[in-house]
């Protein structure tokens, strides 16, 4: 029996490790599962509410390093695993994504000699002032295993000098959650609940420090927001990095007396794939909702220049608008007319079934 510790730090780990886990708790002849919130979304919301909606158990683990620095954070579930590790002594560490808890600790397994996986390997934004990049690209190098979601991951892989035997295409472990959740999130309330029911809408969400620290380019956004809600009423669950920015440039006023423009609370996942699996657009700068969106066929306008999922581009319903309010408004304008999803295709092997391969994948490993 392989005694593996799964890693969460913020939200979109969760959705890759509930499959996982939940698959190891099926498979308990072969997998004892163990899990480790080293506590980088902290509040209720960024993280208790998707335990809930996701099923995952309780944190055997609980590291509570809370907010700081890149550095400071990092550091943190560096010093705060280590024990942990030499406590439970696993067989391997499934560390997901990109954020600062996978690098950290995929760092501490390596030091330790504890063979460490990394799920959702090998994306690449080539933006290397991005932090997930550098996550991603340190982790890759040093993961004993690393499960890809599509080929062009591994193609990544292989020019970084990756040897060919390292590398597992898997499928992508999100879209399990997506297609184990989506009919509950279909009994979710909250399109009732804000008036929505029978109503097209799009859904926007905005985080990612390039976009809300920066007020011009905020601006920019929120002036294209503003003549796309001319059209189609959009929703917006407020991240709490994001409204802060907005109170701070005296932005949060501007959207709140705009109609079409309405501002949320953030919502658990059940909540939010019930929103916007019903949406006419979706636009976003975060990474899995490009997934997510074209598995479920509905038009996405990213608001960045670069992505590190481009095949939700080249087969999917994805778009790279970056922050220009012209191109934002004229391909919303496209997609809700619908010529921007014609021929799309959801890629190979995001079929539901990634964590299992995963398992196999490690189950093989020992046996060599």
């Amino acid at each position: 029996m392989l005694k593996v510790i799964n890693v969460v730090g913020a939200r979109p780990n969760f959705m890759k490790v509930a499959p996982i886990v939940e698959e190891m708790k099926r498979r308990e002849h072969e997998f004892a599962p163990l899990v480790v919130h080293t506590g980088q979304h902290y509040d209720s919301m960024m993280s208790d509410a998707f335990f809930r909606d996701l099923d995952i158990p309780e944190p055997n683990v609980h590291l509570e390093v809370g907010s700081g620095s890149h550095a400071v954070q990092t550091a943190a579930v560096m010093e705060r695993f280590e024990p942990v590790l030499l406590r439970e002594k696993p067989d391997w560490v499934l560390v997901v994504g990109d954020v600062n808890s996978t690098l950290a600790a995929a760092l501490v397994c390596v030091k330790l000699g504890v063979k460490v996986g990394h799920v959702e390997a090998g994306l690449r934004s080539r933006d290397r002032t991005m932090p997930e990049e550098i996550n991603r690209l340190l982790t890759d190098q040093i993961a004993d295993l690393l499960f890809t979601p599509s080929e062009d991951a591994n193609e990544n892989l292989r020019a970084e000098g990756i040897p060919e035997e390292r590398m597992r295409l898997v499928g992508n472990v999100m879209i399990d959650s997506l297609f184990q959740q989506l009919a509950r999130a279909k009994e979710s309330s909250v399109r009732q609940v804000l008036g929505i029911n029978d109503q097209e809408y799009g859904v926007l969400t905005l985080h990612r420090p390039s976009n809300v620290d920066n007020p011009d380019t905020l601006a920019r956004i929120i002036g294209a927001l503003e003549e796309i809600g001319e059209s189609l009423p959009i929703v917006f669950p407020v991240h709490p990095r994001t409204r802060k920015a907005l109170a701070e440039f005296g932005f949060e006023k501007r959207i709140q007396s705009n109609r079409s423009l309405r501002m949320i609370d953030p919502l658990g996942y059940l909540d939010f794939l019930g929103l916007y699996s019903r949406a006419r657009l979706v636009l976003t700068d975060s990474g899995g909702l490009q997934e997510e969106t074209t598995v479920l066929g509905i038009p996405c306008l990213t608001l960045r220049d670069n992505t590190e999922r481009p095949i939700t581009v080249e087969m999917g319903t994805n778009t790279m608008v970056g922050t220009d309010p012209d191109k934002i408004a004229s391909a919303a304008f496209a997609a809700l007319n619908g010529s921007i999803i014609e021929g799309r295709r959801i890629p190979p092997l995001w079929d539901g079934n990634t964590a299992d391969r995963i398992l196999d994948a490690l189950v093989e490993k020992e046996r060599k």
